[in-house]
């Protein structure tokens, strides 16, 4: 019997996409999937279309951009224009499209039962700290989320707060599906003294690490902090190091694969993300370090962000800090002992079946699922 055909289409690095890999994940035992992005092929897909790396998506022609000549600006962009040249048209039961700016892409190719958007975060304040974002390229984001968006089947984000921000600012509902990490048989570890840090994520400039490391330095209890840190700003990430050098406390280390992330977070004791929220993603984020930080069985330290604290003081999985400030972050430092950490570690233990992506993931599964299983567009 001849399985659904499912195209996944994503401009990043499908294979080292921790979001889009759960969706490969999810759907390769159940339909015929493709992907088509940036990369090797992932495993288990029956087809891979890699995009050439020097054809960047977020490159936008300025000329277009400022004579707010949209549909220019998105036909005109190299890795669209490939990608447009590869993918057949009409062939696809169904795509699944990631993120904004494979939306117009992914409903051209006209799949037979129709597309999903998963947005992952709100896309038109990707950058909003940013002048020239808010002016140039905000405004041509927004065309595509009130003309495009619209005409998928169903769309999904990454939390609730920014969920309602589409809905309130497009109309359209937006389901939810967080960046769970997948299920791991794993066990709280002992808590010793010092407790034992760790931040695992990008180096990228605004998310302002430098917090964390000085409340780990500020604070009188016995504290150690590992930054395990993709090299998204090389330079950023030397600064870091340099800042760090001779500390006795605080190392910068190479990150480790996605596949042996989790466990090697199992042995540390407290995962830690203070964000100032510099622009809109940043306010709400809930991201995959979160879930990984679960899995892994650790505590959980978060500055106030609003999806995250709710998270942590509904679970009793760790403390949120008063403010995003490294003296802030000093503070909670400060009040830990084993014997509290060994209780965040047990609440994360409870409740790691619930928050992995065996669960949470339901929401594409669903919504795919409607798709293939009702009847061809006309």
């Amino acid at each position: 019997m001849t399985r659904p055909s499912l195209l996944i289409l994503s401009f990043s690095p499908i294979a080292d996409d921790a979001r889009v890999l759960k969706q490969v994940r999810l759907f390769a035992d159940r339909y015929d999937v493709t992907t088509c992005g940036y990369g090797p092929a992932p495993e288990g897909v029956v087809a891979h279309h890699e995009v050439p790396a020097d054809l960047p998506a977020w490159r936008k022609d300025p000329r277009w951009l400022l004579l707010r000549q949209y549909s220019r600006v998105y036909w005109g962009n190299a890795a669209v224009a490939y990608a447009k040249s590869v993918l057949p048209v009409g062939e696809f039961d169904a795509v699944l499209a990631d993120d904004v700016d494979t939306v117009p892409l992914a409903l051209s190719l006209r799949p037979r039962h129709g597309v999903h958007a998963d947005l992952h975060e709100y896309a038109p304040g990707q950058n909003s700290e940013l002048p020239r974002w808010r002016w140039f390229v905000a405004p041509y984001v927004r065309w595509i989320c009130r003309r495009f968006v619209p005409q998928t089947a169903s769309v999904t984000t990454v939390g609730q707060g920014i969920a309602e921000r589409y809905t309130r600012e497009f109309g359209y509902p937006v389901g939810v599906v967080t960046n769970a990490a997948p299920y791991a048989e794993l066990e709280p570890a002992t808590v010793g003294s010092p407790v034992r840090l760790v931040h695992s994520g990008n180096a990228q400039r605004n998310r302002t690490l430098e917090v964390m490391i000085d409340g780990v330095e500020r604070s009188t209890t016995p504290v150690t902090l590992d930054l395990l840190l993709m090299p998204n700003d090389e330079v950023y990430r030397d600064e870091l190091r340099a800042r760090c050098a001779g500390s006795e406390r605080v190392r910068v280390l190479d990150p480790v694969p996605y596949r042996d992330l989790v466990r090697t977070l199992n042995g540390y004791d407290v995962g830690v993300f203070v964000l100032p929220p510099v622009n809109v993603n940043y306010e709400w984020t809930l991201p995959n370090k979160f879930f990984d930080y679960v899995q892994a069985r650790l505590g959980v330290i978060v500055g106030p962000s609003p999806e995250m604290a709710r998270e942590v003081e509904a679970r009793g999985l760790g403390a949120v800090t008063a403010d995003f400030s490294a003296d802030g972050f000093a503070a909670v430092l400060d009040g830990l002992d084993p014997a509290t950490v060994t209780t965040w570690r047990e609440a994360s233990d409870a409740c790691a079946r619930e928050l992995s992506a065996e669960v949470q993931s339901t929401g594409w599964a669903d919504a795919v699922g409607r798709l293939l299983d009702g009847p061809p567009e006309g």
